[in-house]
């Protein structure tokens, strides 16, 4: 029985059941195992970049952050718990977060520079004033996905921010795809309501 190796799952042809490939390497990596880190890295970089790029906008900033995902990544992989998810979604997982943290604490430092009366005023005000907005809106949509059950952020960010269709979400969490397409339609009547937009 031949066996494909497809974004970090091996499945077997016959289609039986699928390894967490990515989570076999994080065990490896745990042990100080180089060669299954850069092979981590080589399997997930272009991913975690995408999904850090979509919410940073910014490429040098989401550059930084992916670095300090595979840093801790390579400090922590001892943390990751197979029977407790796929280490493809612990991974990405920690992308976004890194991402998130990076939105926050720059949002932080403009709220500082503002009360602290530091503005660059060699800044045009709209260019300002619309990297606050994004900035804002960005939070709002961090923190009304925050308010969604788990199954429904899941699938949420795997699409919105992962860049998955819908069948690939159902192979990646091990769902069928009806359940999947419930969640994130639930998911999003869920966000528009936590962010008081109408449907």
């Amino acid at each position: 029985m031949g066996v494909m190796v497809i974004d970090g799952f091996d499945l077997p042809e016959e289609g039986l059941e699928k390894v967490d490939h990515i989570g076999i390497l994080l065990q490896r990596v745990a042990d100080g195992d180089r060669a299954a880190f850069a092979e981590v890295y080589d399997a997930l970089s272009a991913r975690a970049f995408g999904l850090i790029l979509r919410v940073l906008v910014d490429r040098s900033q989401s550059e930084e952050v992916l670095q300090e995902v595979f840093l801790e990544i390579w400090q922590s992989a001892a943390r990751f718990t197979p029977n407790r998810g796929q280490g493809r979604s612990w991974v990405l997982t920690i992308a976004h977060r890194r991402a998130v943290d990076r939105v926050r604490s720059s949002q932080s430092s403009v709220d500082r520079d503002v009360r602290a009366g530091f503005r660059d005023m060699d800044v045009a005000y709209d260019h300002v004033a619309e990297k606050v907005e994004l900035k804002m809106e960005g939070r709002r949509v961090v923190d009304a996905l925050a308010a969604l059950p788990d199954a429904q952020k899941e699938a949420l960010t795997l699409a919105y921010f992962g860049g998955y269709s819908q069948s690939e979400i159902a192979t990646l969490v091990g769902a069928p795809l009806g359940t999947v397409k419930t969640r994130m339609r639930d998911g999003l009547s869920r966000l528009r309501m936590e962010m008081g937009v109408d449907k």
